[in-house]
């Protein structure tokens, strides 16, 4: 009897192990598109073809743009549908409603941006022909939504929600979206103001961005050269978006060569943007032609259907931030007899009150109140700053048209029509390099910058006049731009735009100059540049940060009395060519350095809740390292925990080094040449919903961590957080080299593969590719196309 109980417990265990095995099954493989066979859309006016090659990367032909926008919408929709949802919910700040209470307080700080106002504005002032396609693409989304409801990705089943249809209003909203990530001061201004309250000016100075120590410009060429032929509260809330994916890029490398420096004799462009790197990526590729109008092949974002960054039969561009100052902080007099007024130029101003609801999910609901200025939100709750009123102008929530841009880009055949596409590209702030097939080269600075009266913008100002308000912005002839310089190249890799002292001010926060200085020493270092050359420059990792370090680092500890582990491993360091690569021991040992510096010239001021702020604050820590050491004996190396002692920048390089022995002996063993790189230093991509590890094993949502070299001083840039070394999830979110006119040898890649759905064969199936260095052939020829075909589905009218 107790064996046929335990007999019948164990088939009955049995039984349920394998339903919930067919159940977790049938839910992870419901969502995977057929990319074969016949489909049939309503509004459609000819039959539409989408060929797919060996990475289901799809090339749409049409026969005109209302039938291409309708079929980039259902085949977009087939792989990216729940990463459309996901950021449109960030942008309108209805996360709560699927992820639940945890998002709240990123609910109340995204609708405070208010970016669907901004989007409706931008639709209310667009060209009929492009709302077209806009419309198009909604409804080519919605049909696929309308037929697969029941064969939904598996986010939806997991997160028990279905997606609503999408409008056009939630396109535009990646402006927003994009606008917001690429912001600099966020973080960096009232970090920064909360700083100067604790240390004296001379200190707070030296941690200010020194132009003098950034020598290297974008625009180093005359702006008319003549053209050859025609946590704070709000860090805790970004780490959660970060974490779902929703924090994107503020850095990136360009460069175009002409056909005097192109073995061709015409222009080869790179372009290779750096964002947050996770599955799936924030870049869908795609390839669109309308036979005899269009033909335009590169990366668009999800959720709305043109080409971003790519090339059409004419021209070839590409974007690098601008890292422009697009955000000031006010601190405001609120009336004492009523905290919803303002004091603005000697009256008492009512601020807008927004009552926002926000939906949990489960059911329940919670009232936040957003406040207003006529400069913006009221940021002081989200900043942890209680006791004053701060508001916020951002760029963002200025007139711009980015779509009207990318729309016309893709049209473009010259560097007028180039300028007149771009001129509206203003709150995505960008440098967008440009090349075209009668051998022109370019870049132009887009962004909106404000104009600003007997200030800087650095620190939080004054709100009670209009003093410090913006008065208006730069136009966009003045922005520097060039045109066909002598050099023969053009290149940006988020740094320095101009010296001209008469420019107009455009930010302190650039990067370091490591990447560019690399960038132009790989283009010097031969007369003619091939496609093979480019491909060495994307994966380059060869640091000039360690070039600049190495000698004072030399200098200092070959004056030292070192144990015989430091000896043997600085006599290995200076041998060391400078490159980055995995399997070098001493990258891994100056990575390690560096953190270590970092942490022991800023931590013994700042304190442990300040210093985790600073250093999360894009290049703003590496700037001032790069500019203390130059100098031997800033108050900054003095160890504050030492009172009897004044360390100067060597007893710092002395104590960092010793400090960084003895921690990669715990960490990775005692034979230092063991100690690779790529050891600690790996790239992880992960899912939205991956931080559940129950989720992440039943439907493999994370791959990884692969290790990887580099790191964000390099041309092949995979970055880490300061805070959590040295696991890289930001880097190069994809690669593009163009030989202009000879489109058809044109190379791709990205990080992750053109599906989002975790079960599909083409979710991160780009990503070994990625890792190696190779790229795919990026054919636009019909003919190519169709000869590397995988897959094939026709879609027709519906013409009953």
């Amino acid at each position: 009897m107790v064996k046929k109980i335990i007999l019948g417990i164990f088939s009955a265990v049995l039984i349920l192990l394998v339903a919930a095995y067919f159940l977790i099954r049938g839910i992870a493989i419901k969502g995977l598109p057929n990319y074969n066979g016949t489909v049939t859309l309503e509004n459609l006016e000819y039959e539409v073809i989408i060929y797919r090659d060996s990475l289901a990367v799809p090339h749409i032909i049409a026969e005109t743009e209302a039938d291409l926008y309708r079929a980039t919408g259902y085949c977009m929709a087939q792989d990216r549908l729940w990463q459309m949802d996901l950021i449109r919910r960030a942008t309108e700040g209805r996360l709560s409603e699927i992820l639940g209470k945890d998002m709240i307080n990123a609910d109340q700080l995204l609708r405070s941006l208010k970016i669907p106002e901004k989007s409706q504005l931008v639709l209310e002032q667009t060209d009929p022909i492009i709302l077209a396609a806009l419309n198009a693409f909604c409804d080519g989304v919605n049909q696929f939504i309308t037929t697969h409801m029941d064969k939904l990705p598996p986010e939806f089943t997991i997160l028990g929600y279905k997606p609503d249809p999408w409008v056009p209003e939630n396109s535009l909203n990646l402006i927003g979206y994009m606008a917001w990530d690429l912001t600099m001061p966020w973080l960096i201004e009232v970090n920064l103001d909360k700083i100067s309250k604790i240390i004296d000016s001379e200190l707070f100075q030296q941690l200010i961005p020194d132009m003098d120590f950034q020598p290297t410009v974008i625009y180093s060429s005359a702006v008319n050269s003549q053209p050859a032929t025609e946590s704070d509260f709000l860090l805790t809330e970004t780490v959660k978006l970060k974490k779902l994916g929703l924090s994107a890029f503020d850095a990136s490398n360009n460069w175009v060569v002409s056909g005097t420096k192109s073995v061709t004799g015409l222009p080869i462009f790179a372009n290779d943007m750096h964002l947050e790197i996770n599955a799936p990526g924030i870049w869908y590729q795609m390839h669109q032609i309308v036979k005899g109008r269009l033909n335009v092949t590169g990366v668009a974002i999800p959720g709305q259907p043109i080409v971003v960054a790519g090339h059409n039969d004419y021209i070839a561009w590409g974007m690098t931030n601008v890292m422009v100052d697009d955000m000031d902080f006010y601190d405001e007099r609120l009336n004492p007899e009523n905290p919803d007024e303002y004091l603005f130029n000697g009256e008492w101003t009512p601020m807008e009150i927004r009552k926002e609801k926000i939906f949990i999910k489960g059911g329940e609901s919670v009232e936040r109140v957003n406040k207003f200025t006529h400069r913006g939100p009221i940021v002081s709750d989200f900043k942890k700053i209680h006791d004053r009123a701060v508001s916020m102008r951002w760029m963002g929530n200025e007139w711009s048209n980015e779509l009207r841009t990318i729309y016309l880009l893709n049209r473009a055949r010259n560097w007028n029509e180039f300028k007149e596409a771009a001129r509206t590209f203003i709150a995505v702030s960008q440098n967008i390099a440009y090349a075209d097939i009668n051998g022109n080269i370019g870049i132009y600075c887009c962004a909106g910058v404000p104009i600003r009266e007997n200030w800087n913008g650095i620190q939080i100002a004054p709100g009670w006049t209009d003093e410090f308000d913006w008065k208006g912005l730069v136009p966009f002839e003045d922005l520097p731009h060039s045109y066909n310089p002598p050099e023969g190249y053009v290149s940006s890799a988020n740094n320095r735009p101009s010296d001209d002292k008469d420019a107009p001010y455009i930010s302190t926060w650039f990067a370091p100059q490591y990447r560019i200085d690399r960038i132009r020493e790989l283009l010097n270092e031969k007369d003619s540049l091939d496609i093979e050359d480019f491909v060495k420059m994307q994966s380059d990792q060869k640091s000039k940060l360690v070039e600049k370090f190495r000698d004072r680092i030399i200098q200092v500890l070959g004056n030292t009395e070192l144990n015989d582990t430091e000896r043997k491993v600085f006599e290995r360091f200076s041998d060391w060519n400078g490159v980055l690569d995995a399997e070098s021991s001493s990258a891994m040992v100056f990575e390690k350095f560096y953190n270590v510096l970092m942490k022991n010239v800023f931590m013994d001021e700042l304190g442990n809740d300040l210093y985790e702020d600073y250093i999360s604050v894009g290049y703003i820590p590496n700037n001032a390292l790069d500019r203390l050491w130059q100098v031997e004996d800033s108050r900054w190396f003095d160890d504050a925990n030492t009172k009897d002692i004044v360390e100067s920048l060597s007893d710092i390089i002395i104590i960092s080094y010793r400090e960084t022995i003895q921690s990669l002996l715990e960490l990775l063993g005692t034979n230092p040449e063991a100690w690779a790189w790529g050891k600690l230093h790996k790239l992880a991509i992960n899912h939205p919903l991956g931080s559940v590890t129950v989720l992440n094993k039943l439907f493999n949502l994370n791959r990884g961590p692969y290790p990887v070299g580099g790191s964000s001083h390099t041309v092949s840039l995979y970055a880490y957080s300061y805070n959590d070394p040295f696991i890289s999830d930001y880097g190069t979110s994809h690669r593009h080299i163009y030989p202009v006119g000879d489109w058809d040898k044109s190379l791709s890649i990205i990080p992750t593969g053109i599906s989002g759905i975790p079960k599909s064969r083409h979710y991160c199936d780009q990503t070994k590719l990625y890792l190696k260095n190779i790229y795919r052939n990026d054919y636009s020829s019909l003919e190519l196309v169709r000869e590397n075909a995988l897959y094939t589905m026709l879609i027709q009218p519906n013409n009953e």
